[in-house]
């Protein structure tokens, strides 16, 4: 894959969008809308004893529905037009209200422009941007990242800024869609909310699932098991402390990692939020 060209084969068995490129400059409108969605934050009774049992999140079984309004794609843009939604990213706290989180590999090799290369839409649902599109800026991603593409970094954080051809909004990001909560160190197995956005769907997919430790290769990793979690959910926050009112809680993982998020849609990665990740944090914080 060196040399630029695109194996549609091998995109489908990896997380990563390795046809970002070409994706940029390509003019795509946003699909029609999805399906009818189901309310995102309902789990029967059954699918909850079943995912209880399981102590995986499986059987629980996705959802397709609206996310939290924190969470949205991020999407291609080229000659003023939307192209396709390629990976997903949450809305974190911060001093100036304007800093997303994804994975470092959704963003490896992409420029950003305050007019728009690469936009944020938080709460996209059915062809619809209910809390505005935001340019991508600039990229935060940690050393290893950048030198060697360690799965143990692939966490990326972004600054945005309001789309200028759009209307002005009324405060900060932050001030508008909310904010999820990052969470360090967390102590595992922990119940988890998962949400991420499957390329060439509207909606995004979102599940009830166990997070576990995961150590391949001597790795650090978190997992989940969950269906439905294809390309383009690279970047989707592990949500632990969810409130199904507000769609808030506190991440600890974003879908990447080992495998770059894993050759299953049935099992989902993150690198594990560990010292280094809360460095680039605090350096996006200041920075930003």
């Amino acid at each position: 894959m060196t040399d630029g060209t695109i194996d549609a084969h091998m995109i489908k068995l990896s997380r990563r969008p390795t046809s970002l490129l070409l994706m940029l400059g390509t003019a795509v409108l946003v699909a029609a809308a999805f399906a009818t969605a189901t309310n995102l934050f309902s789990t029967s009774a059954a699918e909850r004893s079943a995912d209880n049992q399981s102590g995986t999140g499986a059987s629980a079984g996705r959802v397709y529905a609206a996310p939290s309004p924190a969470v949205g794609a991020l999407f291609t843009r080229s000659g003023g037009q939307l192209g396709q939604h390629f990976c997903t990213a949450s809305v974190v706290a911060s001093r100036t209200g304007d800093l997303v989180i994804t994975a470092a590999h959704c963003v490896t090799g992409v420029s950003f422009s305050p007019r728009g290369s690469i936009v944020f839409a938080p709460g996209y649902s059915d062809g619809r941007f209910p809390h505005g599109l935001w340019a991508v800026t600039r990229k935060f991603v940690d050393a290893d990242w950048t030198t060697r593409q360690d799965p143990d970094d692939d966490v990326a954080f972004l600054s945005v800024t309001p789309l200028k051809s759009t209307k002005k909004p009324a405060g900060t990001l932050e001030h508008i869609a909310g904010a999820e909560r990052l969470r360090f160190e967390a102590r595992l197995p922990l119940r988890i909310h998962a949400i991420g956005y499957p390329d060439g769907s509207d909606q995004a997919v979102s599940c009830p699932a166990k997070a576990t430790s995961f150590r391949p290769e001597s790795l650090h990793q978190v997992m989940f098991a969950c269906p439905g979690f294809t390309d383009g959910t690279s970047g989707g926050p592990f949500l632990s402390d969810f409130d199904k009112a507000t769609g808030i809680g506190a991440i600890i993982g974003v879908i990447g990692g080992y495998q770059q998020g894993g050759d299953s849609p049935s099992i989902s990665y993150s690198s594990a939020f560990s010292a280094s990740i809360r460095t680039l944090y605090e350096q996006a914080l200041k920075t930003g």
